[in-house]
């Protein structure tokens, strides 16, 4: 069977619901504050980089007026650290006055207007990781009418200073309350983290039906050991996370670090490719005032974006796993097409990986290729042997344009497999979405 086709009937087995609040169809892009720069409040001493209003308008700034938007990257969010440490009078969070003068409507408002969305953060628990009031389960209904009030349009909801029971009540109760508010709030859960990312402490049916996305695995550091330990997670228990993912509800692997400090040009590379690859949501945690060059053209990316973005939604999978120390990885795409990304785990040298597309399971025929970060192109037929040339710890990612497309609406109707897949007539072109 095609790889499109296995992927697509085994999509179709598993539960496909999710939260009906209509966001996130596509995996959602943007900038978080958190791992570069954590739970910094010494404005006094670094006012350019404390958690303060005035770091998350000049990255608004920045996504707006450096090409960001226009590519996708529309939130910015707020981590940890950004309330006061006592709620108000009337028991509801407060942000703090010295730090956020103008409170986070004030925020919302300024993101809006710059054609961006507001992300806020809230832990399950009497307190958040950082030390600053939780949401227990009495103030759930309070902090999400809130939020609405505030016109934040995500909620990223931890998990520290909770217990398992009232974790499996808060997080559905929060999904609940935040459709209750009519404002259509994306719902970030860190439930599964806190339960090893796994069946059966983790229902992922269930994720999926309150939750626009979770965290499986634990924090990103600055660190390529850091973002290999996520991929070597997320891909050798891939076979339970690639049936929860699709639209409106996503695995989340955590953040981009490229233009930070622990990564190399290749390692970033690698990052930005795999995380398109598994329809990873893209959030940043970088400064954009004073990002390189080199960074900046990796985060931009049209074909690696294009791919993240594809609106099938089909998460991709490591198809091999080399002695030669190169890894393979497919996504499925829309229009008959697909990714596939040549990793390398070597450390030595670039090493030259030679096969063909039918040893990748590719049907007869002749695909176009394009490579995503040196744009150029080329014909292979399935049958003629390449080579790849792959740096250590790099990925050479390719977006594959097939030759004949057959109708996914007729492949699967009423319980059986009805012919062909993809429509014949259909163009064999790259998808516009990448030009």
């Amino acid at each position: 069977m095609h790889l499109a086709e296995l992927f697509f009937v085994s999509s179709l087995s598993v539960a496909t619901f999710a939260l009906d609040n209509g966001v996130m169809r596509v995996p959602p892009m943007g900038w978080l504050a958190w791992e570069r720069y954590r739970c910094d409040i010494d404005c006094d001493h670094d006012p350019k980089n404390c958690i303060s209003e005035n770091l998350f308008m000049e990255m608004a700034d920045r996504l707006s007026e450096d090409g960001w938007r226009e590519l996708g990257y529309v939130y910015v969010n707020i981590d940890d650290c950004w309330s006061s440490m006592k709620r108000d009078d009337n028991g509801r969070l407060q942000a703090d006055p010295k730090r956020f003068p103008g409170g986070i409507h004030k925020m919302a408002r300024y993101m809006h207007d710059r054609g961006l969305k507001l992300g806020i953060y809230g832990d399950m628990g009497t307190h958040t990781c950082g030390g600053y009031p939780g949401t227990t389960l009495d103030k759930i209904e309070l902090d999400a009418q809130t939020f609405a009030e505030w016109e934040v349009d995500m909620f990223k909801f931890d998990g520290c200073y909770s217990n398992a029971t009232e974790q499996e009540q808060g997080y559905p109760l929060m999904s609940k309350a935040l459709n209750a508010t009519g404002r259509p709030i994306a719902y970030s859960c860190s439930w599964p983290a806190y339960h090893g990312g796994l069946p059966p402490k983790v229902n992922y049916t269930q994720l999926g039906e309150i939750c626009n996305l979770w965290r499986n695995y634990g924090d990103i550091q600055d660190s390529w050991d850091s973002v290999l330990n996520i991929i070597n997670w997320f891909f050798d228990n891939q076979d339970v996370l690639v049936s929860a993912a699709g639209p409106g509800k996503w695995n989340d692997p955590d953040m981009l670090i490229a233009g930070d400090f622990g990564l190399s040009m290749e390692q970033s590379r690698s990052q930005m490719a795999i995380w398109a690859i598994m329809a990873a949501p893209l959030f940043m945690s970088n400064d954009l005032r004073t990002i390189n060059s080199g960074a900046r053209s990796i985060l931009q990316n049209k074909i690696a974006i294009g791919i993240n973005q594809d609106p099938m939604g089909i998460q991709g999978r490591r198809i091999l796993k080399e002695k030669s120390g190169i890894d393979v990885y497919w996504r499925p795409l829309s229009k008959n097409a697909s990714a596939l990304v040549f990793f390398s785990r070597r450390n030595d040298m670039p090493y030259r990986y030679q096969t063909t597309l039918s040893k990748l399971n590719y049907t007869t025929g002749s695909y176009q290729i394009y490579d995503a970060f040196t744009e150029k192109t080329m014909t292979l037929k399935d049958s003629t042997s390449f080579v790849v040339s792959v740096n250590p710890t790099g990925v050479v990612m390719w977006y594959v344009s097939a030759p004949a497309k057959r109708n996914i609406r007729q492949f699967y109707r009423g319980g059986r497999l009805q012919g062909s897949l993809f429509d014949d007539d259909d163009e064999n072109a790259i998808s516009p979405v990448f030009l």
